[in-house]
């Protein structure tokens, strides 16, 4: 008989220390596994009608749009991976165009795809589209504080090659009678797409929540410092023409200790759930926790792709590792990755932790399920001038 995938993590309260691990496929000493903490004391509050009225309004002055129609009109070329990443299993990828690329005020992010979206089914196509979906944040100057954040839709099949289109996320202002919208200005560190609903990272209050079903269309005229209502029908979004208003909110407590970072977050189909992670430093750091990270699992209403009004994490683990920027999970295995390190740590209950040569400045990752060829991670770089978006088999990596 196996065992129960709960029983296997209620295991980790006594701390493995494995003696051997594999960094580029070689034995090297493991760092002390993760321990477990007590789920019960970290909790989520959702709320996926903040917004109804305003939305509601804008929809009445701004037309919607599907996914398909704002890749119908993707106006962006993706290119191929030029960088040897220097990855084991690695399996297919490319880079963004060249602006894109080498410019130093706005940063990928978090990744996810239709696959997490809708699963295996029609080749994961969610509206037509088998896409990659990437977070970015926006500064005011190269060296400057953060403006606002955007997703990039990309395509990854054959009916639309190469291209890829820009959408703005906004939060909605204004009244019932003169609705508008502002940007949001987080950093977008994770992003999960879940059934319609897109889960993203907000770093110190949870997630922000949008629906991708309810893209609107806005005016590309204007100056790139105008967003928002002109007039009754007029309106400008930094002269991106497609905009995503936020729908609702999702705010983490914890009832007992630090509050939690929201660093990044992934998706984890097996187990209907979003778990996260800290970037956090081990001492020296000014602008992040000086701490053990952790990373808890917070599940998804049965049946649902929404969180509960009220939802208890259910795994909660504190982490051996420190600078995470990505974390994924999928049948009870979970693979953490370390920029400070260039590491990507695999982990699971029974085997214990292994680690992996990784790229520079990773970030998020995304677990890719497939029922015809191997499992995939898909990860991304943000530094400039190296914005590659790859995936690898999972197998490579402890999987």
């Amino acid at each position: 008989m196996s065992i129960p995938a709960r029983l296997l993590r209620a295991s980790v309260a006594l701390t493995v220390t494995v003696t051997a691990a594999l960094v580029a496929g070689d034995p090297a000493l493991a760092a002390s596994a993760p321990t477990a903490l007590t789920a019960s004391q970290f909790t989520l509050s959702a709320n996926y009608t903040k917004y109804n009225t305003l939305n509601t309004a804008l929809a009445s002055k701004l037309p919607s749009v599907t996914v398909s129609d704002v890749m119908d009109n993707a106006n962006h070329d993706r290119q191929a991976i030029t960088d040897s990443l220097g990855v084991a299993g690695y399996s297919t990828g490319f880079q963004f165009d060249d602006t894109d690329v080498g410019d130093c005020k706005n940063y990928p992010q978090g990744i996810t795809t239709s696959r997490d979206a809708v699963g295996t089914a029609n080749s994961g196509n969610y509206d037509g589209h088998q896409l990659v979906l990437v977070s970015w944040y926006t500064k005011d100057a190269c060296d400057g504080d953060s403006t606002r954040s955007r997703i990039t839709l990309v395509d990854w099949d054959a009916t639309y090659p190469n291209k890829y289109r820009k959408i703005l996320l906004v939060e909605p202002t204004g009244t019932a009678d003169a609705p508008s919208f502002k940007d949001v200005v987080i950093h977008a560190g994770g992003v999960s797409w879940y059934g319609n609903y897109l889960y993203v990272a907000d770093t110190g209050h949870g997630m922000r929540v949008f629906n991708m079903a309810k893209i609107l269309q806005t005016s590309t005229a204007g100056d790139a410092g105008q967003i928002g209502r002109q007039s009754d029908s007029l309106y400008y979004a930094h002269n991106y023409a497609y905009v995503l208003p936020q729908v609702g909110t999702i705010t983490a407590a914890t009832t007992s200790g630090t509050a939690l970072a929201w660093s990044t977050i992934s998706l984890d189909r097996a187990d209907p759930s979003i778990v996260m992670t800290e970037f956090t430093c081990s001492s020296g750091c000014t602008s992040y926790p000086n701490r053990a990270p952790r990373a808890v699992r917070f599940p998804f209403a049965s049946g649902l792709t929404t969180f509960a009004a009220s939802t208890t994490a259910s795994e909660a683990l504190q982490l051996p590792w420190y600078k995470l920027n990505g974390v994924a999970s999928h049948n009870d295995r979970w693979w953490f990755n370390s920029s400070g390190d260039k590491k990507l740590y695999y982990w699971t209950p029974a085997a214990g932790p292994s680690s992996y040569a990784w790229v520079t400045g990773g970030e998020s990752i995304s677990y890719w399920e497939d029922t015809d060829d191997p499992d995939l991670l898909w990860s991304l770089q943000e530094p400039v001038g190296h914005r590659n978006v790859f995936a690898v088999k999972q197998s490579s990596y402890g999987g």
